[in-house]
């Protein structure tokens, strides 16, 4: 069976929140984004990253997660950007984790609902490590002095130009129902089996575009009240793709409707993909 085309790609994830104020103020202070309009915010370029929808009383995200979106990842165009971003975050007091994975450099921060963002840069794709068919990943801990001297002395200006939704992060409840679903029906590959309890699956090679865990099995998933993910969006090359993604769902059991033009699945988790055409 066909996979996804190697140019197949992340478009801006619909997120629900307890007020669309609140964090689109913090998407521009915080993570640099630009408004767009149509609660929206994106690159300076226009490229849609994020768009908001307000729940009024949204539970928001708890601690120990739940089914549902547990991260989704903005990518830097390089390690300088990343270290530029860091020191931002240092200069406002923003709370931030990190980590080295090997394929990437990482910083991991909450909104305020507290959904965790990613914000990262890739290592070049020839040191990538490979043991068998697994990608070798790591979470190291991140060598800062080398971050922020790849930053030099210019300052963060917000988000750069050429960053994109880089991947995606999600609870699950089982891993056999989620390579299933993302992997014989949507058509990405397997990229490593390596990190306990969780499958990384991408396009074209690279690292992961989607990440699934089941850190969070057997709690609740996320509701429509909750603070967390409406749909996310695969953007396909042409119709050809579409074309070959719908057999693969109708031969995996997963079903699609349409939605002005679009195909939309959702899985057994209540995550739900818009695939789209470019």
């Amino acid at each position: 069976m066909s996979q996804l085309p190697v140019n197949s790609r992340l478009d801006y994830v619909a997120l629900r929140v307890g007020s669309v104020t609140r964090t689109g103020n913090w998407l521009e202070d915080v993570l640099g984004l630009w408004p767009l309009g149509r609660n929206q915010w994106g690159t300076p370029s226009g490229l849609p990253l994020v768009a908001l929808r307000e729940v009024p009383g949204a539970g928001p995200m708890p601690r120990t997660g739940r089914p549902g979106l547990y991260h989704y990842a903005l990518l830097l165009p390089t390690p300088g950007d990343l270290g530029r971003f860091l020191l931002h975050l240092e200069a406002l007091g923003e709370p931030w984790a990190a980590a080295d994975h090997l394929f990437s450099e990482a910083l991991y921060l909450n909104d305020p609902d507290g959904i965790t963002v990613e914000v990262y840069a890739d290592r070049p794709r020839e040191g990538w490590i490979r043991r068998g068919a697994d990608l070798v990943g790591a979470v190291d801990p991140l060598d800062r002095e080398t971050l922020v001297a790849a930053a030099g002395a210019t300052p963060w200006s917000g988000i750069p130009a050429g960053s994109s939704m880089g991947h995606l992060h999600f609870y699950v409840g089982d891993l056999v129902e989620a390579e299933r679903f993302y992997v014989s029906a949507l058509g990405f590959e397997v990229s490593t089996r390596i990190f306990p309890g969780a499958l990384f699956v991408a396009a074209g090679g690279y690292h992961h575009h989607v990440g699934v865990n089941v850190w969070a099995a057997g709690r609740p998933a996320a509701g429509p009240g909750d603070a967390g993910l409406d749909e996310w969006r695969l953007v396909l090359p042409d119709a050809a793709a579409r074309a070959e993604l719908s057999e693969r769902a109708r031969a995996a059991g997963v079903e699609l409707a349409t939605d002005t033009g679009d195909l939309v699945a959702t899985d057994t988790w209540g995550l739900r993909v818009r695939v789209a055409l470019e």
